[in-house]
């Protein structure tokens, strides 16, 4: 396979994936933002920002940071390379570039996807209208993984989609948990009490969790064991494991394929070792926040090293 080829498909399979996770972190803004104001004040759509890595972009071309100007900044805004519309116009782009190695499911989802989008409009939108608006946006990620998974040959091609999905898929999951972080609990409430507990809840919500959390655990939903469900759990499909458990195994086909090792194997073989290794306690022993940053810098190492040895 050229590696044009190669790389389309990696980034066409992020984009969706990355477009579905700014749907999740605004569900999960808006959930979170109305909540009543007796909690005291909170940092919600600050939050958002902090989470998808996009402040800085933001203070570029927006003044105060509100509900308005952050749902059309991470949802339509053009300046914004991770917005949901950005995102779906770079995934369509890639796929038209590889149209031939797609089936035909796959085209279909993405270009009526694409087609559809333009239809979209923030200043139309009421609070409802935009809940409906994230929903859409999250069935066409689901719709066009499932049409992959379903249609695609298992060949070198379908390898590359799994590393796309799998890469970015792992840094969302960290940064959705990072949420937390970002969403200071006012002074007013304590650790525990019922609005940490919905902050928590809201998180498993937002990634399909909730209900996988009670099969697991079999009790009330506590900070150190949604860390462990999303990132130590090798059954839960967004956990960090389960992701580095699928880029160690598409990477050792890709390998098989090509008769060749390199960086990114031994990368992906030895962050999966270590999550294997690991227990929660410490995790937040060494501060969530922290821990989670520094994964979210090697994640984007191996990106580069599948990038430097595959894609290039």
């Amino acid at each position: 396979m050229l590696s044009r080829t190669a790389n389309s498909l990696f980034w066409l399979f992020r984009y969706t994936e990355r477009a579905d996770f700014i749907a999740r972190i605004l569900d999960a803004t808006v959930r979170l933002a109305a909540l009543p104001t007796s909690y005291g004040e909170r940092n919600e759509w600050e939050s958002a920002l902090e989470a998808a890595g996009s402040a800085e972009i933001f203070r570029e071309h927006y003044g105060a940071v509100t509900e308005d100007t952050v749902r059309d900044f991470l949802a339509f805004s053009p300046h914004n390379p991770s917005s949901i519309r950005s995102c779906l116009e770079r995934a369509r782009t890639n796929a038209r570039a590889v149209r031939t190695a797609l089936t035909l499911e796959m085209w279909e989802t993405i270009n009526g996807a694409w087609l559809e989008l333009k239809k979209y409009r923030n200043a139309d939108m009421s609070r409802e209208d935009f809940a409906r608006f994230l929903e859409w946006v999250k069935s066409v990620s689901l719709d066009f993984d499932g049409s992959a998974y379903r249609t695609m040959l298992r060949n070198d091609a379908y390898y590359f989609t799994r590393l796309g999905v799998s890469i970015e898929r792992a840094d969302n999951t960290a940064r959705i948990l990072d949420v937390k972080y970002h969403v200071l609990l006012p002074p007013t409430e304590r650790v525990g009490g019922s609005l940490d507990y919905f902050q928590w809840t809201t998180i498993l919500r937002e990634v399909q969790a909730h209900t996988a959390y009670h099969w697991v655990y079999r009790e009330s939903v506590k900070p150190w064991l949604v860390a462990d469900l999303l990132i130590l759990n090798k059954q839960m499909p967004r956990s960090l494991a389960c992701c580095y458990e699928s880029l160690v195994r598409h990477l050792d086909l890709v390998a098989d394929l090509y008769g060749r090792r390199g960086p990114a194997q031994r990368q992906a073989s030895d962050c999966a070792a270590r999550l294997s290794a690991m227990r929660i306690e410490e995790v937040f022993g060494r501060g969530l926040h922290q821990w989670v940053t520094e994964f979210i810098i090697d994640n984007n190492k191996l990106g580069s090293a599948i990038a430097d040895q595959y894609l290039t």
